[in-house]
């Protein structure tokens, strides 16, 4: 009895929802969702008689190719579908259960470094991902490319663009030519003697007060700047405002005013805005106003 009226309400619940606008009866799903492709029409082969091939280890998933980075298949009953990612982009393998391509800084394409072959478009080498300046010598501007559509980008003053990793981080950590620390600053870290320094000793940048240098080891610079309204005090070795560093008191004149240098070394406290009172029924007792009675 129990069962049948469980059958009845199911009955009931499926004529409501398609009675529903937009219902579609039926297999369907939004297409931005990844799916596995559709089943054939033939039984499931079960997992344990399944016989691996190299497209497909195990009968459902997406795995990739074994010598091309952004080729990989997705199995179901272990037919393969062959899939490329978009150009640029790599296939990311952490799981046979999720479909995701990537960007190749974040896999490991040394054991299958083939690639489709490249889409370029105007200061993108492939459709996809991060690239370099084209102009020999320019370190601190690359280009972001999504779908063939660039966007340029410049790093931080002392820093430059790692291919190697699509970020900006120090010259000497690029090793590319032209990009070094010893090609980008004119700048080179005395000789110092160890046992007395410190191990990252730090120079006042001869052309600009705003900044310095830090040597790494005592050998390889690091351009590191103030913050506005700060200088280098090469005496103190860190950053003072300018007006306490006599060689450098009127860095800012051109740019900045007294009123805004002081601004800057003693900002004034942010005012706290008062939430607004969110105003409901109101709990006092109305008021009964008595009209004087008109004498007749």
């Amino acid at each position: 009895m129990a069962f049948l009226k469980l059958c009845i309400f199911a009955m009931v619940i499926g004529c409501t929802l398609a009675q529903r606008p937009g219902f579609k009866a039926g297999p369907s799903y939004p297409k931005s969702q990844r799916h596995f492709p559709k089943r054939t029409t033939d039984p499931p082969v079960p997992q344990e008689d399944y016989v691996p091939t190299e497209e497909c280890p195990e009968s459902d998933g997406f795995f990739p190719d074994s010598e091309q980075c952004d080729k990989y298949y997705a199995c179901v009953d272990g037919v393969p579908t062959e899939k490329l990612c978009a150009d640029g982009m790599v296939f990311n393998d952490y799981s046979s259960h999720e479909e995701k391509c990537d960007l190749p800084y974040n896999i490991d394409c040394s054991k299958r470094p083939k690639l489709q072959e490249p889409q370029p478009t105007q200061h993108c080498p492939r459709k996809n991902g991060y690239f370099g300046h084209e102009k020999p010598g320019i370190c601190d501007k690359f280009y972001y490319c999504v779908d063939g559509q660039f966007n340029m980008i410049t790093c931080p003053a002392g820093l430059v663009f790692n291919p190697k990793t699509g970020i900006c981080t120090w010259p000497d950590e690029v090793g590319v030519s032209g990009c070094k620390s010893e090609d980008i600053f004119e700048f080179e870290c005395p000789a110092v003697n160890e046992t007395i320094a410190v191990t990252h000793p730090r120079y006042a940048d001869p052309d600009d007060c705003q900044f310095f240098y830090v040597c790494v080891n005592g050998d390889t610079p690091r351009r590191n700047g103030c913050k506005l309204g700060q200088v280098f005090d090469d005496t103190k070795k860190h950053c003072e405002w300018a007006r306490l560093v006599p060689e450098c008191a009127d860095w800012y004149k051109d740019r900045l005013t007294d009123a805004e240098l002081e601004e800057l070394e003693n900002p004034k406290p942010k005012e706290k805005k008062k939430p607004q009172r969110t105003r409901g029924q109101s709990r006092r007792k109305p008021v009964q106003v008595e009209e004087d009675e008109e004498e007749e």
